[in-house]
C-alpha cells in the first residue's frame, strides 16, 4: 500500500498555501451561483412574471438551498478537522459521503413540499393561477436539487484539504452555458418561464460532474490521498449520522434564518409601494453582491480555524480568527467609505428614475454602516463552523433579527407615529446584523476555550477512527487501516 502523508504533512501542506489568500475564489463561487441562477431575459421581465419567478426563487431559497449551503456547514467542522487530525486520510471522504446522502434523505420533504406548493400558497394568499406557476417552476426545479447538494458537498470537501479554487473554475466554465441555457430555452422555445429551471437544474448537474473532474486529476487531491472509495457500512454508521445531524441542522438553521429575514424585508417592502419596491431591489441586489466578500472569508476562515484544531493548534487556531475578524472589518471600512461616497448615484446603476435613485441614496448609508458589522458576521461565524458551534450561529440570528430587528423594523415603516417607510425597515436590518457580528466576535474572543475545542475534535475523529477500525476488522475486503 501506498505510504499515506500523515496528519503533520497535511498540515505543511496547507501552510504553504493558507486559504486566506484564496477567500476570492470563494467569493466568487457565490457570486457566480447566485447571478448564474437567476437571470431573466428582459422580454420576458413583465412584472407579473418577474413577480412568479421572484416567489419561485423565495420558496426555493429558504427550505430549498438552505439545506445545500447550511446543511454541508457539518463539514467545515468534521471535515477540516479529521484532514489534519486524523492519520486516516480516507475518514475525509466519509464525511463527504455521509454528508451528500444524508442531505439527499433531508431534502425529500422539502421536494415534496415543492411538488405539492399550490394549496399552500393559495393558503397564504397567493393567486391561484400564480401559485399553479410557481408549483411548476419547482416541480422541475426539484431535479436539479440533488445535483447542487452533491456539488456543494463536493466543494467543501476539496476547501477542507485546502483547495479552495476548484469550483471557481467550474463556474466560470458553466455560468455563460447557464446564461446560454435561459435565453435558448425561454426565447426559443414554447417552455416560456419554465424553461428557466431547466437551465438552473442542468446547471446544476453540469457543475457537480465538472467538480467531480477536476477533483479525479487535482494533483493535490491526489497527494492527499482522501478518497477511500465508497464505505456504505462507515457511511450509515448510526452514531456517526446523528453527529452529522447535529451539526447540520444548526447549520442550516444558522443560513436559513438569516435569509429568511432578508425575504420577509423584502416582502414588507412590497407593501410601501412601487417606488420603495424598485429601491429595495437595487438595494438587495447590492447587498447580495457584497456580501459575497464576508462570505468568502468566512469559508476561509472555517477550513482554516478547522484545520488548525483538529492539528492540535489551540493558539494558532485562535490566532486565525482573529486575522479572519480583522480581515473582514478591514474591507467592510474600505465598501463603507466607497458606499457613502458614491450613494447619491449609485441607483443610477440600475434605475434612470430620478425619485428611486433618491430613495436609494437616503437607504444608502444606512447599507453602508453595517459592512463592518456583516463582515464580522461572515468571518466569526466562519470560525463558529470551523470549531462545530453552529448553534450558536443560529441563535444569535434567532434573537437578533426574530425577537428584535423584524418587529422594530416594521413598526418603524408602517407605524403612523413613525412612517419611515423603507428606510425603518433597514434601521431593523442594521441593528440585527450589529448585535450578530459583535456578539459572534465577542465569543470567539472571548467565549472560547481553544484546548477543550481541540479536545472535542481529538474525541470525535477517534470515535469515527473507531467505528472504521472494527469495520475494518470484520471486512477483508477493505483496504487495512493506518496505525
Amino acid at each position: 500500500m501506498a505510504d499515506l502523508p500523515s496528519a503533520n504533512e497535511r498540515q505543511g501542506l496547507l501552510s504553504d498555501s493558507p486559504q486566506f489568500a484564496s477567500s476570492s475564489p470563494s467569493s466568487a463561487t457565490c457570486s457566480l451561483t447566485t447571478l448564474g441562477t437567476r437571470q431573466m431575459p428582459n422580454r420576458e421581465a413583465t412584472p407579473l412574471a418577474l413577480y412568479r419567478v421572484g416567489l419561485s426563487l423565495l420558496t426555493d431559497s429558504i427550505p430549498g438551498w438552505c439545506v445545500a449551503l447550511g446543511g454541508t456547514t457539518a463539514l467545515d467542522t468534521l471535515g477540516s478537522q479529521a484532514f489534519t487530525g486524523s492519520d486516516q486520510p480516507t475518514l475525509l471522504s466519509i464525511h463527504l459521503q455521509r454528508c451528500v446522502v444524508l442531505l439527499w434523505a433531508l431534502f425529500i420533504p422539502v421536494g415534496l413540499l415543492w411538488y405539492f406548493v399550490k394549496p399552500v400558497l393559495i393558503f397564504l394568499g397567493q393567486d391561484q393561477r400564480l401559485s399553479g406557476d410557481v408549483e411548476s417552476f419547482l416541480r422541475i426545479l426539484i431535479v436539479g436539487a440533488p445535483g447542487y447538494i452533491a456539488f456543494e458537498s463536493l466543494k467543501k470537501y476539496l476547501q477542507c484539504q485546502g483547495i479552495m479554487r476548484a469550483a471557481t473554475f467550474v463556474l466560470i466554465i458553466v455560468a455563460p452555458i447557464n446564461a446560454a441555457l435561459n435565453i435558448f430555452l425561454i426565447h426559443f422555445t414554447n417552455l416560456g418561464l419554465l424553461g428557466s429551471p431547466i437551465a438552473i437544474s442542468v446547471t446544476y448537474w453540469l457543475s457537480f460532474l465538472g467538480l467531480v473532474v477536476l477533483t479525479c486529476v487535482s494533483k493535490v487531491h491526489s497527494r492527499n490521498k482522501t478518497w477511500g472509495g465508497f464505505r456504505p457500512r462507515l457511511v450509515f454508521n448510526m452514531r456517526s449520522c446523528v453527529l452529522f445531524f447535529r451539526l447540520a441542522i444548526p447549520g442550516i438553521l444558522m443560513v436559513g434564518t438569516e435569509w429568511a429575514a432578508f425575504e420577509i424585508v423584502a416582502l414588507a417592502a412590497g407593501r410601501l409601494g412601487t417606488l420603495s419596491l424598485a429601491a429595495q431591489s437595487v438595494i438587495m441586489t447590492t447587498d447580495q453582491v457584497l456580501n459575497t466578500i464576508p462570505f468568502g472569508i468566512g469559508v476561509a476562515a472555517s477550513a482554516r480555524v478547522g484545520n488548525l484544531i483538529g492539528s492540535r493548534l489551540p493558539l494558532e487556531a485562535r490566532q486565525a480568527s482573529h486575522i479572519a475578524a480583522f480581515l473582514s472589518v478591514l474591507i467592510g471600512s474600505v465598501v463603507m467609505i466607497i458606499m457613502m461616497m458614491t450613494k447619491d448615484i449609485f441607483g443610477y446603476l440600475f434605475s434612470d428614475d430620478v425619485d428611486t435613485v433618491r430613495l436609494v441614496s437616503r437607504v444608502m448609508p444606512l447599507v453602508a454602516s453595517f459592512q463592518i458589522a456583516d463582515g464580522l458576521a461572515g468571518s466569526c461565524g466562519g470560525v463558529l463552523r470551523g470549531q462545530g458551534r453552529q448553534h450558536l450561529g443560529a441563535l444569535f440570528n434567532l434573537v437578533a433579527y426574530y425577537v428584535l430587528a423584524l418587529p422594530l423594523g416594521i413598526s418603524l415603516a408602517f407605524h403612523p407615529r413613525f412612517h419611515m417607510g423603507l428606510e425603518g425597515l433597514w434601521v431593523g436590518q442594521v441593528v440585527a446584523l450589529f448585535i450578530v457580528g459583535i456578539g459572534e466576535y465577542v465569543t470567539v474572543w472571548l467565549g472560547t476555550n481553544w484546548e477543550k475545542e481541540v479536545e472535542k475534535s481529538i474525541a470525535r475523529i477517534r470515535a469515527e477512527a473507531k467505528w472504521r477500525d472494527v469495520d475494518s476488522e470484520t471486512n477483508e475486503t477493505l483496504p487495512q487501516h493506518i496505525e
